[in-house]
Parts: structure tokens; sequence; C-alpha cells
């Protein structure tokens, strides 16, 4: 059974549930539809005959959803890693061995991810936070639907690399030249959809929509008034390939391997926490990595490009529903019925029908009620939100978006960590020990309290917050006998924090005042020893952490109280022989 674990396709097969297959099929044929014109698109990016794409849409997706952890993640070629596949194979255009690097590009990408992966290093991905998740799905929703608008319109767009808002300025530029026909089919095709989804949302609506756009393409012979259509499919399976394992091909291609394997997972397993998000599924980083490196490796040796996660295709999948990683594998093989026997009827797949498909698919992944909650509950999340999301729509690569919102939530996260949690504590006269808690604010202590200050130190207290801690500490000296620090959840203290508390023990000391702690904890404990603390406070004056709730500071208060009484005792005697 141990086997099942490392090969996720295998538990699926065993348990899965026959009612899901018409989900997954239904899935898996559309994005088949997406996947077929769209994989061509990409290899002519990164410099590549389309067929290349075609193989990587077939073997890198069964390979990634049988190894994966997600269970919607649709891999293959993807627009950023082919833009980056294009940049690193420059070097070796119009050399004979151009195809054996590139499979070794290929296969050096899906090495790093395996072994990212083999050692777990997925816990990475634990540093995008959920506004990240949101603003990035927003905003990528947002230039997918950009990018398409040019197929919707039917606007031809100049040669050479565009980006999503290029290509909207040149589409508004030319609304006097779009093709009208093909804007009307890309109309009815969202038509379809929408009306599909109001009837029942089991019904394909997407597919339903490229199909009756087909048949009006051949009914009407709508080619002859400027609509474009996907054209010639080659009829082939995915040829055997042999990657070029010298060194210095290794050597040259390091480099790049490393930052489109880092890329492609960052990527992979956001759209996958994106979705699962909806699903409520638990996503594996580490397992996510091993599927993508076994996906690229795998596919080095079957003609393909790196890929990685696409959202489009992912998010296909989900919206037209389906539910398990059996999707993935069938697109795989529907794309590899269609290139032997369909790829005479799916050339008449027109791109304003797929656009059409694509805007719907957009539009769906903005998740409107996800980001009100992110806006109206923490004002750092909804900055994140925001930067993640303009940061996807504007910056030149799509991954940038994900780095600035993970820099920022961390920059924010430091920001609100270097506040130091410093309470006082007003003792009740009770026997329980029992205590009113009031936060510092610079007022006199009252009377009750004039003899004992009680300082709670609460929360992690590192270099961060050592100076907001040194402040605290310095309002919070009065004219107190008895200084009775408390620790409480102090889960992290260091050396920084503990220099700022022996310096106001030093202080207080200094001026003829007892200090106490309480709530030390045995590691807290070793650390004190080590920096002399406990010898210079002195061992009977450290109360240890008790498994009862104020059980440690009970008993350091009635020290505290034993203490003050018998100075005012001692004074008293004094004042009686004068």
């Amino acid at each position: 059974m141990n086997i099942l674990k490392f090969i996720p396709i295998l538990d699926t097969l065993r348990h899965y549930n026959k009612s899901d297959f018409k989900f997954d099929l239904t899935a898996a044929l559309t994005v088949a539809v997406v996947a077929l014109p769209q994989t061509m698109a990409y290899a002519m990016i990164a410099g590549v005959h389309p067929a290349y794409g075609l193989y990587s849409g077939i073997v890198l997706t069964i390979l990634a959803s049988s190894f994966g952890s997600s269970n919607q993640l649709a891999t293959g070629p993807t627009n950023a890693i082919c833009l980056l596949i294009a940049a690193y194979m420059v070097p070796f255009v119009g050399q004979d061995n151009f195809f054996a690097n590139l499979f070794l590009l290929t296969f050096m990408v899906g090495a790093i991810q395996f072994a990212m992966g083999v050692f777990r290093l997925g816990s990475l991905v634990n540093y995008v936070s959920h506004a990240v998740i949101v603003g990035f799905t927003a905003g990528a929703g947002i230039i997918i639907a950009m990018g398409q608008l040019n197929n919707l319109l039917g606007v031809k767009l100049p040669g050479g690399h565009l980006s999503s808002i290029d290509k909207v300025v040149i589409c508004f530029q030319s609304l006097d030249k779009m093709n009208y026909t093909a804007f009307g089919i890309g109309l009815f095709t969202i038509a379809v959809i929408i009306l599909c989804k109001k009837i029942s949302k089991n019904i394909p609506g997407a597919l339903l929509g490229v199909v009756f756009s087909v048949i009006l393409v051949v009914a009407l012979d709508l080619e002859k008034y400027g609509v474009k259509i996907v054209g010639e499919i080659p009829k082939a399976i995915p040829p055997l390939s042999m990657p070029n394992f010298s060194l210095s091909a290794v050597s040259d291609l390091s480099a790049g391997a490393l930052v489109i394997a880092i890329i492609g997972l960052v990527e992979a397993v956001s759209i996958s926490k994106a979705i699962a998000s909806q699903t409520q599924q638990k996503i594996n980083p580490n397992q996510e990595f091993i599927g993508q490196g076994i996906a690229n490796m795998g596919g080095s040796f079957f003609s393909c490009i790196a890929g990685s996660g696409s959202f489009t295709r992912s998010a296909i999948t989900f919206q037209n529903g389906g539910r398990t990683r059996l999707t993935g594998v069938l697109v795989g093989f529907i794309i590899l019925i269609v290139l032997f026997f369909f790829a005479p009827y799916a050339k008449y797949i027109p791109n304003a029908s797929l656009a059409g498909v694509i805007m719907v698919v957009a539009y769906s992944m903005i998740d409107k009620k996800a980001m009100v909650k992110v806006l109206k509950t923490n004002r750092n999340d909804a900055v994140v939100l925001l930067v993640t999301m303009l940061t996807t729509i504007f910056a030149p690569e799509l991954e940038y978006a994900i780095y600035a919102g993970v820099a920022l939530s961390l920059l924010l996260y430091l920001k609100d960590s270097g506040v130091a949690s410093v309470r006082t504590l007003a003792p009740i006269q009770a026997s329980d020990g029992r205590f009113v808690e009031r936060e510092i604010n610079g007022e006199k202590n009252t009377a009750e309290a004039q003899s004992i200050s009680i300082i709670q130190l609460e929360g992690n207290l590192y270099f961060g917050s050592a100076s907001d801690l040194e402040k605290k500490l310095s309002e919070a000296y009065n004219d107190s006998k008895v200084y009775l620090i408390r620790f409480k959840g102090g889960a992290i203290i260091d050396i920084t924090a503990l220099e700022v508390i022996e310096s106001f023990i030093n202080r207080a000391m200094g001026d003829g005042r007892r200090i106490i702690l309480s709530g030390v904890t045995p590691k807290l404990h070793k650390m004190l020893d080590k920096m002399h603390i406990i010898h210079h406070v002195g061992e009977e004056n450290i109360f240890m952490e008790d498994d009862e709730v104020f059980a440690s500071s009970g008993k350091a208060l009635d020290e505290a109280s034993s203490f003050v009484r018998k100075i005012s005792y001692n004074v008293q005697e004094k004042a009686v022989q004068i």
C-alpha cells in the first residue's frame, strides 16, 4: 500500500467513484479543446514547431496529473515558461544539437523540481498567503481576458511578443478593423455557456459552444468572411528523444533550468492552492513538486518542452466540473486521439469561439466574495491583495506578482511583529493569586500596585521587537520596591531581547529593587543561566512555569508580597526605635 503514497493516480483509481467519470470526461473534453490551439501557440513562443507543444500537452499532462497533488491542476506549456525557454535557448539556435539541448533543459528543470520535492522543500510555498492567492487569481483572470480580446474581436496583431496591455491598446486602436463575424461567434459561444449554466450546471456549455461554432463555420463557410480557425493539426504521437547529457551543455543550461524550475513550481503550487481554496482539497506541495519534476523529466524523452501548471486550463477543469486527477490523464489521451482521428475536424475550431470560452473562465477566476472578505477584514491583507493583483496585470512577467505579494506580506508581518507585547498586571487581593490585566499607558501605578509592579511579557521577543521592548520597559519603570517579570506564551526569545531585559534588571537592582521572574520555561531558564542572569537575580527569585494556570505567578506574587511586608515591618521597627 506504500506505493499508493508515491503514485497518487493508483490511489485515485482504487477508490474511484464511477459517478465522477462523467464530470471528469466532460471537463477533459473541454480542456482538450482549449489545449489543442493553446499548446501549439505556446510552442511557437518557445521558438519551436507547434507539434512540440502538442507533445507536451499529452505527456506532461498525463504524468503531472498522475504524480501531482492537485485534482484540477492542468500541466503543460505555459506562456511564462515558454518565454523563458526561448530566452535560454537563443545560444543554441541554428546548431545541430538544438533539440537535444532543448530536451536536456526540460530534463534538468524536472530533475531540480523532483529533488526539491524529495528534500521536502514544499513548505517554502507556505509563504504565499491567502491574500496573495486571491489577488494573483483575480489579476490572472484579468490578463487572460485581456490576452484574448484580439481573438474575440477578430483583430490582427503585429508580429513579435506583446504584453496583454499592448494587445488591449492595439485592439482599441483597431476597432474600425474588427471582424464582426468573428465577434458574433465569440458572443454566441459566451451566450451558449451562460444559458447552459442557467439551465443546469451539469451541461457542458463550453464544449457545446465550441461544437456549435464549428458547425456554423463549416455550414456557412465563414472562413471566407475572415474568421480565423485553428488550422491543420499534425497527426503524430510524441516521438522518442534523447537529451544531450554532456557536461558542457549541463553547465550552459544550469542557470536557466534553475530559474524555470522555480518559477514553474511557484506557478503550479499557486494555481493548485487557488483552486483548492474553493474545492477544500488539501494540497501537498512536496508531492506537487515531485509530480512536476516527473512530468518534465519524463517528457524530455518524448520530445517535450518544459511546462508547468496552466491557469487557464486548470480553471477550465475546475469550472467544468473536473473532480479527480483522472481529468488530466483523460486530457492527454483525448489530445492524442484527436491527433489520430479528428484532426481534419478540429482544424475548423474558430479562434473567436475559444476566446469566448476563455473570457467566461477569466471572469469566473475573480472570486468576488473572497476579495470583499479580505478587503474588509484586514488592512495589511487588503494591501497585499491589491498590490499582487495590480502587479499581475502590469508586470512584464507573471511570476513577479507572486514575488511582490510574498515580499510585501513578509515586510508587513515584520513591521507588525516589531511591536513587543508588554502589559502590567494589577494584583487583586485574593487567596488564589488572580490578576486583572491593564495595558501600560504611561500612568502612574495605583495605590494597590505602588509596592509591587508586575510586568507581563507576551509572545515572541526577538531582535525586531527589541527597540519597542526597551521603550515599554522604560515606561514601566517606577518607584516600586519589587518588579515581578512574568513570561507568558514566549515561544521565541533571542539574545537581543534578553539583553534588553537584563539591562532593565540591572537598572532596577542597581536602585535597590528586587527582581522576581515567573513563568520561566526550562528552555528560557537555560538561556538565563548562560547569560548569568540567574546568578545575578538569585535562584530563589526564579519561579518555573507550572502546568496549573497562574500557579507560577501566584507563587511569585506571594513571595513579592511577603518581601514588601517584611520591608514595611522593618521600617516601622526603625520608626519605633527612633
